[in-house]
């Protein structure tokens, strides 16, 4: 489970909730189901004009994946570092064979990219060839994984539309209806009011945090795939456990460097 997303979530909600109880005491006067269904309802529709019915449904899916956390996420980049290290000496020592023996007990089918990654070194490509494969997969997977957050996002920014939409209809109905009952202008003009409310805060605290996350989740993934690629672009090269060590910290922070003498379990 994701803490910040649900506690972000819940706390963003609950200041929301309070704001209106401390205002009035009769908080039904904010529920109106007609603008709850045109503006959590409406832009979906509008996204499937413009994507296909299964990247919105993955949309959909994935923004509740927002509150799981993945596997990946547990793994250190020092970790990371580590391992591969540890799979230079194993190279060095017992050849491909040692490696394929090591990474296909270790490596399952939940990190597809590094178990691919793997069985290009043990056919024996290249680095070289290894780097092109990779960085095509990479990037490919890149691609295909920023749909989702790219449509959570556009639903953000079309649901304040929405709402405004909907503020207009009631409008419409209120002065329609004004001759008839003038007392019900107020009445009217609030509920009108409610649909851009139902807009603006959807947007806020569902769409677009839930878009960033996504997209920001999927730039890390992207990072990490990179990361793989060199360390087995190295491996496929042969090079020295120490010169994989030093090479790979560069790409990360320095307090998450690996360093043999002091992390290597010999």
């Amino acid at each position: 489970m994701s803490k910040s997303s649900l506690f972000g979530l819940i706390l963003g909600w609950g200041i929301v909730f309070i704001s209106i109880r401390l205002a009035t005491p009769d908080m039904l006067m904010f529920w109106d189901l007609n603008s709850f269904l045109l503006v959590i309802i409406g832009p979906y529709f509008s996204m499937l004009m413009a994507y296909s019915g299964s990247d919105v449904h993955a949309a959909n899916k994935n923004w509740l994946g927002i509150f799981k956390n993945r596997k990946i996420d547990a793994i250190s980049y020092k970790d990371e570092v580590g391992r591969f290290v540890r799979w230079a000496y194993i190279t060095q020592k017992n050849g491909l064979q040692g490696l394929e023996n090591d990474a296909m007990s270790s490596v399952g089918d939940d990190d597809p990219f590094l178990k691919y990654g793997v069985e290009l070194v043990i056919s024996g490509y290249t680095g070289a060839e290894v780097r092109e494969i990779l960085k095509e997969s990479a990037f490919s997977s890149y691609q295909r994984s920023g749909k989702p957050a790219e449509i959570l996002t556009n639903i953000g920014a079309y649901a304040p539309a929405f709402g405004m939409a909907g503020t207009l209809i009631g409008l419409v109905v209120m002065l329609g209806n004004m001759g008839a009952d003038p007392a019900s202008i107020g009445t009217g003009m609030a509920v009108a009011l409610i649909t851009t409310f139902y807009g603006v805060m959807s947007a806020r605290l569902i769409y677009l945090p839930a878009g960033i996350k996504l997209s920001a989740r999927n730039d890390e993934e992207l990072f990490r795939n990179l990361l793989i690629t060199e360390s087995l672009v190295l491996l496929a090269e042969r090079k020295s456990p120490r010169y994989i060590q030093d090479k790979l910290n560069a790409f990360i922070d320095p307090s998450q460097h690996f360093l043999i003498d002091r992390d290597m379990q010999r």
